[in-house]
């Protein structure tokens, strides 16, 4: 598409770019944007920087993609509770996201896509990386795109914000709430058509699928592990160096992304909406 109303710029040869032009403090054209909606869609993960945004502004931006998804799971912003709080503090040493995945697989109809705004930043480190699922199934040989196609995948949220998580002796304990409430498991595609640019996808990520359906998870196991490692080679990725006023917004349809957790002694605070999707095929 040609982007002749926002500047934009491809952060690698498969996932993320940049868009400069557009200052989301003020009225943004519908035909900015449709381009920005284009390249969202087309780059998997969109990037602003310079973007001082209030809380209000915040939510003005966001529902302008759909309708936010109110976190179970995350302590809210104070006042906002369509705004998720994603803080680790200087003496905490765990980090919120630290592990390959995308977000919502365990619910039923998963999120569209994830908004974070950047308010407090370390000096140094805590940047985030994106994996492009697009790529991913690209990829993969002819024979295993035929094995996978028409297979689904168990996911659920019971691991990872459950009990199991309460009774964890980290410090993630009282930044992640509500342990009683993960009880969400779903059944998704394992290669997805993206409701919107029609690509296919790989639809299975290491911190929320299980196995897949009909199989043992022990079965599952090395053929999960196998994509994962696929779907992470470095030239499926990029990587974002986050400053304050920065804002991510990826779709959760098709990219991975995961927090790098190196800036102990630093603080860290972002603010995440959370857009509601719809069912996968």
């Amino acid at each position: 598409m040609n982007y002749s109303l926002i500047d934009v710029r491809p952060k690698s040869g498969s996932v993320g770019a940049e868009i400069f032009g557009v200052d989301l403090n003020k009225e943004i054209s519908k035909e900015q944007f449709l381009q920005i909606r284009k390249a969202f869609g087309e780059f998997g993960v969109i990037f602003f920087r310079d973007q001082y945004l209030t809380p209000d502004k915040e939510i003005e931006f966001a529902e302008k993609w759909g309708i936010i998804n109110i976190n179970r799971f995350f302590t809210n912003v104070d006042g906002y509770p369509k705004i998720a709080m994603v803080l680790k503090e200087a003496d905490q040493k765990q980090n919120i996201g630290g592990a390959w995945h995308t977000d919502h697989t365990y619910d039923t109809e998963p999120a569209m896509g994830s908004i974070l705004f950047a308010h407090e930043v370390p000096k140094k480190g805590g940047d985030t990386m994106f994996a492009s699922m697009y790529s991913a199934y690209e990829n993969l040989s002819e024979g295993l795109k035929k094995t996978l196609d028409g297979m689904q995948a168990r996911h659920s949220s019971r691991h990872v914000f459950g009990k199991a998580r309460a009774s964890r002796n980290d410090d993630t304990v009282g930044r992640i709430r509500n342990s009683e409430t993960a009880n969400q498991d779903a059944l998704h595609p394992v290669i997805i058509k993206h409701p919107e640019t029609g690509r296919k996808a790989l639809y299975v990520n290491p911190t929320f699928t299980l196995g897949f359906d009909g199989w043992s998870d022990v079965e599952s196991k090395p053929l999960l592990e196998y994509l994962y490692e696929h779907a992470t080679k470095p030239e499926f990725t990029c990587r974002f160096k986050w400053e304050k006023g920065s804002i991510a917004f990826w779709d959760n349809r098709s990219t991975w992304y995961l927090a790098i957790n190196d800036y102990h002694g630093e603080r860290r605070l972002m603010h995440r909406i959370t857009i509601e999707g719809g069912k996968l095929y």
